[in-house]
């Protein structure tokens, strides 16, 4: 059921990237207002951390139920918007509550797998999440050969209210989280009390290395394929056929990085694929190289690496954030993160507003930004600690916890 939910999670997600060549047509927008409208996007990480903080409160199946219904909603608010400011404003919505769903998906699944399981757990539900989102890649150009508006693409979201509650009402709460809701610390923590010493070291760490990582995916996240359609000039079929081929040898990333966080580590496999991630994006933004043959295949080739790597990252990054905090924070935690990934897109947005011109472009713009994600993997692997092995108690350090 929680991959389920992922799939549809994956779908939505890549909407605003996948339909930015159209609708920046539909709305009239030029360079720096592309930037803006992507940059509107990220306000929804506010109502994220608010849905966040509410599932350590209220339960994690509970929140999800309300994104169940409110992410459909807001799809087809999106559909039928006619000028952008509405348009960004629904996806602002659609965007908040699948925050709370991801929030609420990755935490659930922490808290219900065993031990050596928790990084398999992870990549599977990356696994759904990608089958999801290239979904919306192979439809968005047999919209286009068949006529019809770049908007049905919403259908998929929108058709979600007739199943999604369904779903969700058949999961079971966590039973971390229940035991939790008896006793008294629930009722006693904060959204803040992520900087308590107990874990203000590992907190600061995170949100300066998921600042880095915004700034430094941002880009790379909303003009892949804008920059293989507008700047390389492939067609969107051909670009399309591209990003599901890449896409689809990439999630090979997923398997891999749970193998290698179980084998290695989490902190070596973020350290490494993350670095990996930003060289590769380099190469991607910055290429193909004049006069070279075959700029699809250097696109591909790029483009296939970039998501094998970022998955691998993003598997043992979630596996290592859910395990550093306690059951009645890992919500609050997951929520801080995307607040904090919202400020780093929206200060790289703006960066890319500024600068694109003066610098050539979106992409070559975005490719200086790619690099940033270098010193964030450094960093984490430097200060924050492995939590391979162990009880989600003996990483987050429950008893310590409850007994400040």
């Amino acid at each position: 059921m929680l991959l389920i939910v992922m799939a549809f999670q994956g779908y939505a997600a890549t909407i605003p990237t996948i339909a930015a060549p159209w609708f920046r047509v539909d709305f009239h927008l030029d360079d720096p207002s592309m930037a803006r409208v992507f940059a509107g996007f990220a306000l929804s990480s506010f109502g994220a951390l608010a849905l966040a903080r509410m599932a350590d409160r209220v339960g994690r199946k509970r929140v999800m139920m309300w994104s169940a219904i409110a992410m459909p909603m807001g799809a087809l608010g999106a559909w039928f918007a006619q000028n952008v400011v509405t348009f960004v404003a629904c996806i602002i919505v659609v965007e908040a509550f699948l925050g709370a769903a991801v929030t609420c998906s990755v935490v659930m699944l922490a808290e219900i797998l065993p031990v050596p399981r928790r990084a398999d757990g992870q990549s599977w539900a990356g696994l759904a999440s990608a089958v999801g989102g290239g979904l919306c890649v192979f439809l968005a150009p047999v919209f286009v050969r068949f006529g019809l508006s770049w908007r049905w693409m919403m259908a998929i979201p929108v058709a979600g209210l007739a199943i999604l509650p369904q779903v969700v009402r058949a999961l079971p709460e966590s039973h971390r989280w229940q035991r939790e809701a008896q006793g008294d610390e629930r009722r006693r923590t904060h959204f803040y009390d992520i900087f308590v010493p107990l874990y203000r070291r590992r907190t600061v760490t995170l949100i300066v290395c998921s600042l880095l990582a915004a700034f430094s995916a941002e880009g790379v996240n909303s003009y892949s394929y804008f920059h293989a359609v507008t700047v390389t000039g492939l067609s969107p079929d051909f670009a399309s056929a591209l990003t599901i081929v890449g896409g689809g040898f990439g999630m090979l990333g997923f398997p891999i990085g749970a193998w290698a966080a179980e084998r290695f580590g989490r902190v070596p496999t973020i350290v490494t694929c993350g670095a990996i991630t930003s060289s590769v994006a380099l190469a991607y933004f910055w290429g193909p190289p004049a006069h070279f043959g075959h700029p699809a295949f250097w696109l591909g080739a790029s483009f296939l690496f970039m998501n094998a790597t970022t998955n691998a990252t993003l598997v043992a990054s979630y596996a290592a954030i859910t395990e550093l905090l306690p059951t009645a924070l890992r919500g609050t935690m997951m929520g801080w993160l995307a607040l904090t990934s919202a400020f780093g897109a929206l200060s790289a947005e703006a960066t890319i507003a500024t600068l694109s011109s003066a610098t050539g472009g979106i992409s070559v713009i975005t490719g200086w930004l790619s690099l940033l994600g270098i010193p964030g993997a450094i960093l984490f692997g430097m200060i924050i600690d492995e939590t391979r092995g162990l009880s989600l108690e003996t990483a987050a350090r429950e008893a310590a916890f409850h007994e400040r």
